[in-house]
């Protein structure tokens, strides 16, 4: 494992996983290898019960960006010792409403992506189970914002302190914290690589996101009906 990624998500972190595979560090793992394969969230379950099962889980990968990695990056800093740890920040009102248009829409209110993905988990067992564990992350009690999100200030403050918390625990000669608009040039430094001569990826991982939520509702609420139909009498 090279890189293990503490910063929140919407805070770049595809873009991240991209250019860490650009710089031969990858494959690297994100949020959307869950969404492309939900049979990994139950490994996550099993992580979430004290279980810790990261050979299996990281076989193949050699970095990790995004939750549900960075969730456990205290834990994956003591499997790996040798990895370093990447914290991504964003100005944190960006991010509040990046983030609260997405991962808290497709779970709270009234959102065609909450609806959307409410549906597809009364046909969809397996994508219940991903909501289940999305749950557990973020708004259970052992969630990265069970003191509170339901505000802005509150989901601001909660990143703040997630922040804070990973700055403290990781030491300073294995954290490097930084922003996508900083470049290459840092990331390179840390991680001990060339900057390459293309410019950094800049990928829209708001929209592959949303994409990933509502085409696959869609498509499995599709597959549903034409189910049903082919049953009818």
């Amino acid at each position: 494992m090279h890189v293990i990624g503490a910063g929140l998500p919407r805070t770049g972190t595809l873009t991240q996983k991209v250019a860490i595979e650009m710089l031969g560090l990858g494959p690297c793992y994100h949020w959307v290898d869950v969404l492309a394969n939900l049979d990994r969230v139950a490994q996550w379950q099993r992580a979430l019960d004290g279980e810790g099962p990261w050979e299996e889980i990281f076989a193949g990968f050699h970095s990790t960006v995004d939750w549900p990695g960075g969730y456990f990056y205290k834990e994956l800093m003591q499997a790996y010792p040798e990895a370093k740890v990447l914290l991504s920040t964003r100005t944190p009102q960006a991010w509040e409403r990046s983030f609260r248009e997405t991962i808290w829409d497709m779970g709270h209110g009234e959102s065609l992506l909450r609806l959307l993905s409410s549906a597809r988990a009364q046909v969809d067992p397996r994508w219940r189970d991903y909501l289940a564990l999305v749950e557990r992350m973020f708004w259970g009690p052992q969630g990265t914002f069970a003191q509170g999100h339901a505000t802005p200030a509150e989901l601001i403050e909660e990143m703040e302190r997630h922040n804070a918390q990973v700055r403290a625990t990781v030491p300073a000669e294995r954290l490097l914290v930084w922003e996508v608009g900083e470049g290459w040039e840092p990331l390179c430094e840390f991680l001990g690589v060339a900057v390459p001569e293309e410019p950094l990826p800049h990928v829209n991982d708001r929209e592959t996101f949303l994409g990933r939520v509502a085409d696959g509702a869609i498509d499995t609420l599709r597959a549903w009906r034409e189910r049903q139909l082919a049953v009818s009498p």
